[in-house]
Order: C-alpha cells, then structure tokens, then sequence
C-alpha cells in the first residue's frame, strides 16, 4: 500500500483553528492538488505530515504506516520539497544529493548512481559539478526534487514549490512532476494557490480556513469552483 491517507486531522495555535477535521487519501501513483488560498493550513498540514509538528487529533497513514506509531518507517517513504529552498548553496549539485542520500544510509557507489539517475531523470545532469549557488531558481527546484527522490520515496510531498518562478519555469516543473505520478507510480501530493497548475484529471482537494471543501476530479474549470467554493476573489 503506497499511498497516503489523512483522517480527521486536527491542529490548533494557541485558540486558532489552523486545521479541522481534515480528511483525504491519495492512491498510489496519483497526482493530488491541495488547493488553497494563503493561510488556507496547507503548511501547517504538510508540518504535520513530516513530523515537524505533531497532534493528537486524527490520523496519517503513509504507505501503510500510522506515522504517530511508526514514524520512522512512515518517514523513510515520504520524499519532500519544502515552500522554503533548504540547500546548502556552497556545494555542488552532486555534493548536495550525496549528502542527503548519507543521511538515509546510503554511501559509495550506490549513492552516486542514484544521484545521478535522479538528475538524469530531472534533466539536470549536466549540471552535476555546478554549485548550487551559480543556478536559477527553477534548476534548484529541480535539484530539490532530485534530492527528495534519491531514497526512492512512495510518496513525494511539494510544499508551493513554485513560488517565485516564472510562468514557464512553473509549467516545466509541473510536467515534471505529473509525469514521476504518471510513469514511476510515485504519489504526489502538490500544495498550491495557482489554479494554472491543476489538470483536469488530477485529483483536487480544496482547503480553505482549515477544512476540505471538495475531494476529487479536477474537471475543466477549476478556478471557477474554487472561487465559488471559497468566496476568494481572483
């Protein structure tokens, strides 16, 4: 079982509601749009998700581990990109990811083939030996998803992992990532305040003040139902 489900999950900041009742699963192998305005609980969700914050109030499921009993074994099958870059900037690509894969157990020759499988598979290969302070903001989004796939993760979880990127950097990150849910079978959970980035056959989840407002296909016009849904203006 390799996708990931959350069952009335609740969080709370001091008398703040920043999450209530909130419940969704994503199958193994789809491409799920978290939807929400700023401030909808999309970060406090994924902090949750990756252990940065815990509750007592609800479940989370991740590849047939409850990460309250087994976080461990829940973390070990989740991959992450965070809204905020966490790249040590001074290294090199490749420098990057060997680090990251020491950090899951992984060294020597293992570790080299999968780094360089991993940038291969985002196009960044050639950049291997460049520091990551000399690249763009979108080959270090890449390079970012190529770190938090070098373990082999089921479930890969992107935090508004395009802000500040252009129009077309956005749309080639996107592509990338449907096509790791489409051709590799991984489960993708992808945080988002931008229609644009939805397709109609992905799964949509709505958040808005904390809650789930609609769960399932995206269909055509998801702008529309989002503003209706919300109230937000465009």
């Amino acid at each position: 079982m390799s996708g990931l489900t959350i069952s009335n999950l609740g969080y709370s900041y001091g008398t703040k509601r920043a999450l209530d009742g909130v419940t969704f699963s994503v199958p193994a192998g789809r491409f799920c749009a978290l939807l929400g305005p700023n401030g909808a609980g999309k970060s406090t969700l994924f902090a949750l998700l990756t252990r940065l914050f815990t509750t007592r109030e609800g479940k989370i499921t991740v590849a047939g581990h409850d990460l309250a009993r087994a976080p461990r074994a829940a973390l070990a099958r989740i991959g992450v990109v965070f809204q905020q870059p966490t790249l040590d900037l001074d290294l090199t690509v490749q420098r990057n990811l060997l680090y990251f894969a020491a950090l899951h157990g992984l060294s020597g020759r293992e570790a080299a083939e999968r780094a360089e499988a991993a940038l291969d598979r985002l196009g960044m290969a050639e950049r291997a030996g460049e520091k990551a302070r000399a690249l763009n903001g979108g080959h270090r989004r890449r390079m970012e998803i190529a770190r938090a796939l070098i373990h082999r993760p089921d479930i890969l979880l992107l935090d508004e992992p395009t802000v500040g990127l252009d129009a077309a950097t956005r749309a080639a990150i996107t592509d990338h990532v449907h096509s790791l849910a489409a051709e590799d079978g991984l489960t993708v959970l992808w945080a988002t305040h931008l229609t644009d980035e939805v397709r109609p056959d992905d799964q949509l989840v709505i958040l808005h003040k904390g809650r789930v407002l609609s769960d399932g296909p995206a269909g055509t016009d998801v702008t529309r139902r989002f503003l209706e849904l919300t109230g937000e203006t465009a």
